[in-house]
């Protein structure tokens, strides 16, 4: 192998990276618009399989590699839960709290990665990794405070969290199977079995599907088509080029483009239930 590397090859992993970053800050108001007409669990069944048929098409265009039983099974421990549980769970914590706090809470996940990858991967924590983690803790707990005067539903915080140690788990879990399948196989595997995960979901889908406006429709493929199949993929990419708790500390980033973002949506109103007609009800 050649060890010598181009400064554009050595930026490329963190361009990677910063690209997942803005698209899940996106995300994150995608869902809280979209979930004006889907349900949580609908709308990760909708995303995901998006995102497996157009993943799929790119994986079985080109040669793959089979994996072994041990990257199965880590596949499959990522896709059910940051695929699967991770965006059913967050979708629901969207309708109890804000983009920007939901975003906030998710951030304890670089925390759980850093923790996780020193036991499982070996990987050395370093200061600077502590004190990000120390940092995020804070930031929890001031949000966590904030539910005592109800800017926060005590409930969606608890999922926020559920939902930050299912992506940390997922990425551990990805991390060792990068070293020999491509990052666009992995994700494509792990988005496949996060789809089957969320199938029971499939006939409220398509009751939802009928009655939601266009608006809600385009949100759902926003999500299926770059927070989906390109964001984690190139957090694929990057993560098979560096360490599971350095690239974790990345998305610190994601808050303050929320707040950009977070106009765009009335972030203050929680999401309401999507309204399907009397007959379309079960």
């Amino acid at each position: 192998m050649n060890s010598g590397s181009t400064p554009d090859e050595k930026h490329l992993p963190l361009l990677a990276a910063l690209v997942s970053v803005v698209l899940w800050a996106a995300a994150f108001v995608g869902i809280r618009a979209a979930g004006r007409s889907f349900s949580p669990g609908p709308l990760a069944l909708g995303r995901l399989a998006l995102g497996s048929v157009l993943l799929g098409t790119l994986v079985l265009s080109r040669p793959t590699v089979r994996p072994t039983r041990r990257e199965l099974l880590l596949l499959v421990l990522a896709g059910v839960l940051w695929f699967g549980v991770y965006q059913v769970v967050l979708n629901e914590a969207e309708r109890r709290v804000d983009a920007g706090t939901a975003s906030m809470l998710v951030l304890v996940a670089p925390i759980f990665i850093v923790a996780l990858a020193a036991v499982f991967l070996q990987e050395r924590t370093t200061p600077n990794l502590l004190l990000g983690g120390v940092l995020a803790f804070g930031g929890v707990v001031l949000i966590g405070l904030a539910t005592s005067s109800r800017s926060a539903s005590l409930v969606g915080v608890i999922l926020c969290l559920i939902a930050a140690l299912s992506s940390a788990i997922g990425v551990v879990a990805e991390k060792p199977v990068l070293n020999r399948i491509s990052a666009l196989q992995v994700t494509w595997v792990c988005c496949s079995v996060g789809a089957l995960f969320c199938l029971p979901y499939a006939p409220q889908l398509m009751r939802e599907w009928r009655v939601a406006p266009t608006s809600g429709i385009a949100w759902l493929l926003f999500l299926g088509v770059f927070p989906t199949s390109i964001a984690f993929t190139t957090w694929a990419y990057a993560l098979a080029r560096g360490s599971a708790g350095r690239l974790a500390a990345t998305a610190y980033l994601v808050p303050p483009m929320i707040a950009r973002k977070a106009p765009t949506v009335r972030a203050s109103e929680p999401a309401p239930a999507p309204r399907v007609p009397p007959a379309h009800r079960r």
